[in-house]
């Protein structure tokens, strides 16, 4: 098993972030050797300032948490972030598109923003707000991302009604196999929680408790059983 700060994604997308709050998840993130960060584009020039060098992956979101802008919307934001120096990228799927049976549609907007950011050696992930979808929804998605060669499929926003569940994350890695990863996101407090999802195939762990998350596994030496 890699070293269970590897596992986690130091998060603050609150739409009241402050920059002093960004610099703080930096510097928490350099503490705990995080495997990286994730956060709003506009704090892409400070996270390179306070983590070049550091080996602390920086990840952004690209048309977050709704997802239902324009397919082009999603792809200008997506270069930014990538001419800012994104290494990896999280967008969000549309969801009533989805749900719509407009596979092509989702299939090929996913497709896209995954061959943008694999053309710069970023790794892409789609998010698909769980909590929303049935199991055949999540399925249909996890078929589709797969073709449309995603890194990773992202359980939640955290801005919806729910966020990462074990059972989401058992019916993904069903689906996918060992070809997609999975980021379990949302909702995710405790080491608990951190080590019940890791069990049932999480890869990453987005969280904007890690610090607490970590605290409690140094006092208690808990870890997954894989």
């Amino acid at each position: 098993m890699k070293p269970f700060n590897k596992y986690f994604e130091h998060t603050l997308l609150k739409p009241d972030a402050t920059e002093a709050e960004v610099v703080k998840l930096f510097e928490e993130a350099l503490k705990y050797d995080f495997y990286g960060v994730c956060i709003d584009g506009c704090y892409m020039p400070h996270a390179w300032e306070h983590l070049e060098g550091s080996g602390i992956m920086i990840a952004t979101v690209i048309g977050f948490p709704l997802g239902t802008m324009a397919t082009s919307s999603k792809a200008a934001e997506t270069w930014e972030a990538l001419d800012d120096g994104a290494e990896e990228v999280d967008a969000m799927i549309n969801v009533g598109a989805l749900k719509d049976g407009r596979y092509d549609y989702v299939g090929g907007e996913i497709s896209m923003l995954a061959e943008m950011c694999h053309k710069e050696n970023a790794e892409f992930k789609i998010i698909l707000e769980t909590c929303l979808l049935t199991d055949d929804e999540i399925v249909k998605a996890c078929d589709l991302a797969k073709r449309a060669k995603a890194d990773f499929i992202k359980t939640s926003t955290g801005f919806s009604t729910g966020g990462a569940t074990v059972e989401a994350v058992k019916l993904i890695r069903e689906t996918v196999g060992d070809d997609v990863k999975i980021k379990a996101s949302g909702g995710i407090r405790t080491l608990d929680q951190a080590i019940a999802l890791i069990e049932a195939g999480a890869d990453r762990i987005g969280s904007s408790n890690c610090v607490e998350i970590m605290e409690e596994y140094l006092k208690t030496g808990k870890e997954p059983k894989l």
